[in-house]
Parts: structure tokens; C-alpha cells; sequence
């Protein structure tokens, strides 16, 4: 949650009209939903206040009004890890809610093994682990590369990896604990 400082423009036929009412429903219509690449995605805003008497530019009509106001704001960060739901499994890769974005987990960065692509079922599978993937799993990740689009904030790209150690499923974790109990039994037998 953070403070922003910012001017709307209210239009004329807002005037006569709860200015405060009129300032609230502009800043959510302005603010929410967009991306600034300083603040991130402005999830929600609240708690509007019209600062000192707006202004009236000749030949417009509207008041041009300075506004304080909170807004909830996600801005992930590049290496940060994040828990996510896989929302979409295609040729490439999985899609992943994180919070209010989608982000792309290429197929090269699921796993350190050959992915098989199961497009009747959208799951992807290790030839060799048989860790699998598919839509609604939960996900640890970690953010490798960030693109914010002003403009449009759906064409905004994220990428995710999840072939470092402790990522992935919480499954594919507890398999990598018994895969190397083994290998520390195996290597006490041998010596």
C-alpha cells in the first residue's frame, strides 16, 4: 500500500455533484488496473482526497483537480521467489497466476530433464523424472526477467524459472529428499 500524489480531470457534468464522490469514481477508472514501472500494477485504490480547489482551464469546462490517495500496488521483483498456480499448460511452456499477473515459465526452465508434452491432457511430464505438470498445480518459482508494459499491462511478459533447488512442486521436493537418502545409503554401503 503506498501514497500517490497525482491530478484527475472531472468533467463538467460532475459539477454541482459530490466533488468527493465524483473524485473517487475518476481515480478508480484512472489508476486501477494500469502499470507505472516505479510502482508496479495499481491493484485498488481508496481513501481519495481533493487537495486545495481544482482548476478551470478556459475553453474546457472541467476542473482539473490534485487528488491524494492509497493504492494497493504488486510489483514483483527480478530473483524474488513466488508461489503460483499453473493456469495454462501450452507447447512452449506453463502459464502461472502470480498474484494479479500471469507469468510464462518456458518449458526450457521447468525442469532439468527432457519435457514430453501431453496436449490431449495439457500436462507436461520428465522423460526421465516423471515429474509432471499440469493446469491448477502449485508452484515455487523464481522471477528471471520483467517487462512492463505501459501502455497495454496484459502484454506486460514475466519469466519464471523453476530448475534451481527447493523450486518447483512441493511433490518434486519431497521426491529429491528420498532420491538422495538413497544415494547417501548406497554411498555408506559402498565404503
Amino acid at each position: 500500500m503506498i501514497e500517490l500524489n497525482n491530478t484527475i480531470r472531472i468533467p463538467p457534468e460532475y459539477i454541482g455533484r459530490d466533488l468527493d464522490n465524483a473524485a473517487d469514481k475518476i481515480v478508480k477508472k484512472t489508476f486501477e488496473g494500469k502499470i507505472d514501472k516505479k510502482n508496479g500494477l495499481i491493484v485498488a485504490t481508496k481513501d481519495v482526497k481533493r487537495l486545495q480547489e481544482g482548476k478551470v482551464i478556459h475553453g474546457d469546462g472541467a476542473v482539473y483537480q490534485e487528488v491524494t490517495f492509497k493504492a494497493l500496488t504488486f510489483k514483483p521483483l527480478l530473483h524474488e521467489v513466488i508461489h503460483g498456480i499453473i493456469c495454462e499448460i501450452s507447447d512452449f511452456g506453463a502459464f502461472c497466476h502470480i498474484g494479479p499477473l500471469d507469468a510464462l515459465i518456458h518449458k526450457s526452465q521447468i525442469m532439468d530433464d527432457h519435457i514430453l508434452i501431453d496436449k490431449e491432457n495439457k500436462r507436461l511430464t520428465g522423460k526421465k523424472t516423471k515429474h509432471s505438470l499440469t493446469f491448477g498445480d502449485k508452484v515455487k518459482a523464481r522471477i528471471i526477467a520483467i517487462s512492463f508494459n505501459e501502455l497495454n499491462p496484459r502484454e506486460s511478459k514475466i519469466g519464471l524459472t523453476m530448475r534451481q533447488p527447493a523450486l518447483g512442486k512441493e511433490e518434486w521436493q519431497k521426491d529429491q529428499k528420498e532420491e538422495n537418502k538413497e544415494k547417501k545409503k548406497k554411498q555408506g554401503k559402498k565404503e
